[in-house]
Formats: C-alpha cells, sequence, structure tokens
C-alpha cells in the first residue's frame, strides 16, 4: 500500500509543472511565436518532464512489477484526465473547450502529455530492469 501512496505522490509533482507550463506558455512563449506553435511547445515540453520526473523519482519506489508500472501510467493518466476536467470545469470552462484540448490539429500536444503519463512508467521499468 505505501508504494501506492508513492506513486501517487510522483504525479502530484506533475501538477505544479504543468502549471508552471502553462505560465511559461501565457506569459513568455505567446509573446514570441503563434499560439498554435506556443501550445505544441508547451506540449512537448511538459511530456518531457513528465518523463524526467517519473524517470528521477520512480524507480526508488520498490517492489514495481511491470504490471505495477503499466497500472500506474494508467492510473497517472486518470488521475491526469479528471484533474483536467475537474479544474476546467469547476473554473467555467464547457466541455466543448475543455475536449478542443484533444485536438493536434489545433497544435495543442494535450494528447502526447497523456501518452507520457500513461507510457512513462513503463519506460523508466524497462531503462531500470535488471
Amino acid at each position: 500500500m505505501m508504494k501506492w501512496s508513492k506513486v501517487i505522490g510522483v504525479w502530484c509533482c506533475f501538477i505544479p509543472l504543468a502549471i508552471l507550463n502553462g505560465g511559461l506558455r501565457e506569459y513568455v512563449w505567446h509573446r514570441f511565436l503563434s499560439e498554435s506553435t506556443a501550445l505544441a511547445l508547451s506540449g512537448v515540453l511538459l511530456a518531457g518532464l513528465i518523463y524526467v520526473v517519473t524517470f528521477l523519482l520512480l524507480p526508488p519506489i520498490k517492489d514495481l512489477t511491470k504490471k505495477d508500472c503499466i497500472l500506474v501510467g494508467g492510473l497517472w493518466m486518470c488521475l491526469t484526465v479528471c484533474f483536467e476536467f475537474g479544474l476546467g470545469l469547476s473554473s467555467g470552462s464547457s466541455w466543448k473547450e475543455l475536449c478542443q484540448a484533444y485536438n493536434p490539429m489545433t497544435g495543442n500536444l494535450w494528447i502526447l502529455v497523456l501518452l507520457s503519463t500513461l507510457c512513462s512508467p513503463m519506460f523508466v521499468y524497462k531503462n531500470f530492469k535488471k
């Protein structure tokens, strides 16, 4: 049970990174880049940060099996989607606005972020497997 608390703790580290990434996109990238380019850059950056955090914080959690890492990826992705929709709806965004983030044709690479959230535990597991 303790390892699952730690796994959720690792996921919680993604939240401030996502907030800082959004701020960087809104207050820096938008000054120099088009909206679609800023969204794409932001998506790639956040996906990379998720891999870095996973690489640094997941291996010290003992006794994670291959099956656990698959479950961790699924859990993290579900938590991310629930957090995103919960925060978006509570701040007044519509379902339509929130669903637009899942359209990569707009330049938004949120799908890449979700895929990195899903796959990063297994990727790290395979690279640390002895």
